[in-house]
C-alpha cells in the first residue's frame, strides 16, 4: 500500500510581496544576514527556524541570493522599495493584524487593551506584580498584547491602570476581520485555513495537489500565499489544503452584514446589451440564438446543476433568464431540451461603450499598424513581449518586421481571418481582433488543413444509429467518452492526435478519454440547402462530422452544434463550416 507523505511548505509562514525588496535604514544594514546559494524554500525554512530573522529578501538577478532581515517593513528600520528581480516575504505573525484560534502566535503591535487601557511593558513589574519573564521565543516584547498561557480570551496584556490588572485587546479573528458578500469572489482577508482547521496550501506550488489555478496565470484572482480564496466562482471561498489525502475544503469566513437588494444594485447592471463577459447582465432574455427556452435557475429537470439561486444571491438568477454566474465568455443558460445541457445567449449584443473605436484592415491585415488591443469578445490583447498569461511562440524576437508592440493587434504569421493577439483570458491563448476587413477587400479561404486525402471503405455495418441512416463507416470520426467510458459526443480526427468537436460538449466535462471507433455509426446523404448545411441527428451526435466527397477525397466540411432539438421534424440540425476556420485550427495546432 502507498501512501502519500505529508509535506509543509515553510513558505507558508510568509506572506509574499511580489517584486518588493525590504531595504534597511543606513545605520542598521550591517544586520542583513547574507545566505548565498540558497534556493527560495531553503532560504524560507533557515528563516521559520532562527528566532532573529522575521523576513528575508529573495533576489535572482543578477544573482540568486537571500537575505535574512531582523524586522518587518516599519519605516523605523525599514521600507519596502520596488525590485523587479526581488520577492519580499514577511513572516505573518508579524505583519497580520488578525489572529487563528486563540492567537498564541500573534506577533503584532497593538499596546492597547479593548477599554483603551495601555499595556504595561512585560519585563516591569509596577503597577502589576507577575510572574512572567521575556524571551527571545514567547514575544513578551516591549508592552505588546499577547497569549502566553493560552487564554481562550486570546491575546491580552497587564494594563498601567491600577486598578485593572489585565484585560484582553479585542484582536479580531481572521474569520471575522474581513466578511465576505455574495459568494467571496472579491475576498482578500487572511485565513488560511479550512473549516475544519486543515492548513491551506499555497496557490504558487503544485504539492501536495497538483492545479491550475497558478498566481501568474490568474492575476486578477489575488492568488495571496495561501490565503482562501474563490477563483472559481464556487459558494465560498475555498484552498487547497495541505493534507496529501484531501484535496480542498471551503474555509470559514464570516458573512457581511445583509445589505438591502436596493442598496446591491450596481450602475454597471446592464439590462439591453453586456459589458465584458457579461457577468453584470441583468436584462431578461431567457432563450437560445435559435429560440430554445431556458431552464429555471431554481430547477434541476432537466439538467441538474449546482447554481442555486439562494446561494449565488448575487449573480441574478432569476426565472430562467440568461446570465453568467461563473465567469464564462458571455451570458448562457440550461435550456429546456434534454439533449442540450447548456447554450451561449449570443443574441444578447455587446454595449457599445464596451467596443472599441472603428478600424480597418487590408487584404489580410498583415500591415495594420492600428492600436486595437481587444479581441472579439472584447478581452484585453496580452503583451507581445510577455509569456504571462501564455507563452509567446510568436514575440518581436521571433517575428522583428512585424511591429509587435505593445498589446496591439497583429497578424505576424499572415493569417487569413485577419490580426489577432494573444490573450489575457488564461483559458483562451489566442483569438482574433475586433477589426473589420476594410470596405472592398474579400479574402480567400484555405481549403484543406494538410496535403494527406481523406479515404474510407465502404462495408456493412450492424446496428442502426443517426436516423434515417445506412450502414457504412467513417474511419476519421472519433466517440468522447468519459472516464467512466460513457459516449457524450462525437467529434472528428483530423490530424495525429488533433480532434475537431464543439464547445459545448465541454461545459460540464473536464475530464474524458477520446477513442476512435468506426463500428457504434451510419451514414446518410443529405442536401445542401442554401447558404446552410443542414442535416438530421441524434442525440449525443454533436461534434461529429458533416464529410463530403471531392473526387476521390472525403473533406471534412462541417461540425454538427447544439442549436435546436436533433431528430425532430422539420428542425434540420446545423452544421459549422470547418473552411471558414481552416487558419484558426492550423494556428491552434502550432501554438501547442
Amino acid at each position: 500500500m502507498l501512501l502519500k507523505v505529508s509535506y509543509r511548505s515553510p513558505l507558508n509562514d510568509f506572506q509574499r510581496s511580489e517584486g518588493r525588496e525590504l531595504v534597511p535604514t543606513s545605520w542598521n544594514s550591517n544586520l542583513v544576514q547574507m545566505l548565498p546559494n540558497l534556493n527560495l524554500e531553503e532560504c524560507a525554512s533557515r528563516c521559520s527556524q532562527s528566532l532573529d530573522c522575521r523576513a528575508f529578501n529573495y533576489e535572482t538577478r543578477p544573482t540568486v541570493s537571500c537575505k535574512h532581515l531582523p524586522w518587518v517593513a516599519d519605516r523605523r528600520n525599514a521600507e519596502v522599495k520596488r525590485n523587479v528581480n526581488c520577492d519580499l516575504y514577511e513572516k505573518k505573525v508579524y505583519v497580520r493584524q488578525c489572529i487563528v484560534g486563540k492567537g498564541e502566535d500573534y506577533r503584532g503591535k497593538v499596546f492597547t487593551t479593548k477599554s483603551g487601557l495601555t499595556c504595561q511593558q512585560w519585563w516591569s513589574k509596577f503597577p502589576h506584580d507577575h510572574w512572567w519573564t521575556p524571551t527571545a521565543s514567547n514575544g513578551l516584547e516591549l508592552n505588546y498584547c499577547r497569549n502566553p498561557d493560552g487564554d481562550n480570551i486570546g491575546p491580552w496584556c497587564y494594563t498601567t491602570d491600577p486598578e485593572r490588572r489585565y484585560e484582553s485587546c479585542n484582536i479580531p479573528q481572521c474569520k471575522d476581520e474581513v466578511c465576505i458578500t455574495c459568494n467571496g469572489e472579491d475576498y482578500r482577508g487572511q485565513v488560511d485555513h479550512t473549516a475544519t482547521g486543515k492548513e491551506c496550501q499555497r496557490w504558487d506550488q503544485q504539492h501536495p495537489h497538483q492545479h491550475i489555478y497558478q498566481p501568474e496565470k490568474y492575476p486578477d484572482k489575488s492568488l495571496d500565499d495561501n490565503y482562501c480564496r474563490n477563483p472559481d466562482a464556487s459558494p465560498v471561498p475555498w484552498c487547497y489544503t495541505t493534507d496529501p489525502l484531501v484535496e480542498r475544503e471551503n474555509c470559514n469566513i464570516s458573512k457581511c452584514p445583509e445589505v438591502p437588494v436596493e442598496k446591491r444594485q450596481r450602475s454597471s447592471f446592464t439590462t439591453n446589451c453586456f459589458r465584458g463577459r457579461g457577468e453584470d447582465y441583468r436584462g431578461k432574455v431567457n432563450e437560445t440564438l435559435s429560440g430554445i427556452p431556458c431552464q429555471r435557475w431554481n430547477a434541476q429537470f432537466p439538467h441538474e446543476h449546482p447554481f442555486h439561486p439562494n446561494i449565488y444571491e448575487c449573480k441574478g438568477l432569476e426565472e430562467n433568464y440568461c446570465r453568467n454566474p461563473d465567469g464564462s465568455e458571455a451570458p448562457w443558460c440550461f435550456t429546456s431540451a434534454p439533449e442540450m445541457r447548456t447554450a451561449l445567449c449570443l443574441q444578447i449584443k455587446r454595449c457599445e461603450d464596451d467596443i472599441e473605436a472603428e478600424d480597418c484592415y487590408q487584404e489580410n491585415g498583415k500591415n495594420y499598424r492600428g492600436i486595437v488591443h481587444k479581441t472579439r469578445k472584447g478581452v484585453t490583447c496580452q503583451r507581445w513581449n510577455v509569456n504571462t498569461p501564455h507563452r509567446t511562440k510568436i514575440n518581436p524576437l521571433t517575428h522583428p518586421e512585424a511591429n509587435l508592440t505593445e498589446n496591439y493587434c497583429r497578424n505576424p504569421d499572415g493569417d487569413q481571418h485577419g490580426p489577432w493577439c494573444y490573450t489575457t483570458d488564461p483559458k483562451t491563448e489566442f483569438d482574433y481582433c475586433a477589426i473589420k476587413q476594410c470596405a472592398g477587400q474579400k479574402v480567400s479561404l484555405t481549403e484543406q488543413i494538410g496535403n494527406e486525402c481523406g479515404q474510407r471503405d465502404d462495408r456493412p455495418q450492424r446496428i442502426l444509429r443517426i436516423v434515417n441512416g445506412i450502414p457504412g463507416n467513417s474511419p476519421w470520426t472519433v466517440s468522447l467518452r468519459d472516464r467512466k467510458g460513457n459516449h457524450f459526443c462525437g467529434g472528428s480526427l483530423v490530424y495525429s492526435r488533433w480532434v475537431i468537436s464543439t464547445k459545448q460538449c465541454f461545459s460540464s466535462c473536464p475530464s474524458l478519454l477520446v477513442l476512435c471507433e468506426t463500428m457504434v455509426l451510419n451514414v446518410r446523404q443529405m442536401p445542401d440547402l442554401s447558404v446552410m448545411v443542414v442535416a438530421v441527428c441524434l442525440q449525443k451526435d454533436y461534434g461529429g462530422p458533416l464529410a463530403c466527397r471531392n473526387s476521390d477525397c472525403w473533406v471534412l466540411e462541417g461540425v454538427i452544434i447544439p442549436m435546436r432539438r436533433c431528430g425532430h421534424p422539420g428542425q434540420p440540425n446545423i452544421f459549422i463550416r470547418v473552411s471558414v476556420y481552416v487558419d484558426w485550427i492550423k494556428k491552434v495546432m502550432e501554438m501547442a
